[in-house]
C-alpha cells in the first residue's frame, strides 16, 4: 500500500455520514492493511480509544490507534517481547515528538478546541465538521510517518 492509497483509505474509512469509525479505528484499520497483518480490517480494539480514549480528551486517537498497529508489526518481526516493546516505544516516541512539533500538543482537547465529553462539545464536533478538517489531518499526519514501516529498511532506520 503506498502513502496515497493510506489516505485514500482513511478518508474512505473516516469521513462517513454515519460516523462509523473515530481517528483511532481509522489509523489502526489503515497501517494493519498497509503492513499486511492478519485481520487488518478489525477495529475493535480501538473503539473505546476515539477522542482521546472515551471522549475524554486524552491521547489522539490518530497515535493511540497507531500505536496499536504499530506494536502488531513490532510483535511480528521482532521475537524477543522486551525488544519488540522497546521498538515500538521508540517508533511511537519519535511520531509523538514529530506530532507535537507540527500541531504543538497531543491530547485532542487541545487539538481541537472542545471538550466532547459533553453533549453540546460532541455536537459542535460533528456539526462544525472539526473531524472533516482536523482530525483527518492528524491522521494522514501519522500515516505519512507510518506506513512506510512495511518496508524492512525503513523499519531499521527507525529504531
Amino acid at each position: 500500500m503506498t502513502e496515497q492509497e493510506a489516505i485514500e483509505l482513511a478518508r474512505a474509512t473516516f469521513i462517513t455520514e454515519e460516523n462509523t469509525h473515530g481517528c483511532a479505528e481509522t489509523a489502526l484499520i489503515v497501517l494493519q492493511q498497509a503492513y499486511g497483518l492478519p485481520g487488518a480490517a478489525d477495529s475493535s480494539s480501538a473503539m473505546a480509544l476515539n477522542g482521546g480514549v472515551a471522549w475524554s480528551g486524552g491521547p489522539c486517537g490518530a497515535i493511540t490507534g497507531a500505536a496499536m498497529a504499530v506494536g502488531r508489526l513490532s510483535a511480528q518481526r521482532i521475537d524477543d517481547h522486551k525488544e519488540a516493546k522497546r521498538a515500538a516505544r521508540a517508533i511511537i516516541a519519535r511520531l509523538m515528538s514529530e506530532f507535537r512539533a507540527r500541531y504543538g500538543h497531543t491530547d485532542c482537547s487541545d487539538l481541537i478546541g472542545l471538550d466532547i465529553s459533553t453533549p453540546e462539545g460532541h455536537a459542535a464536533f460533528i456539526e462544525g465538521q472539526v473531524w472533516h478538517t482536523v482530525c483527518i489531518d492528524q491522521i494522514e499526519f501519522v500515516l505519512r510517518r507510518l506506513v512506510a514501516l512495511r518496508d524492512d529498511e525503513v523499519w531499521q532506520s527507525h529504531l
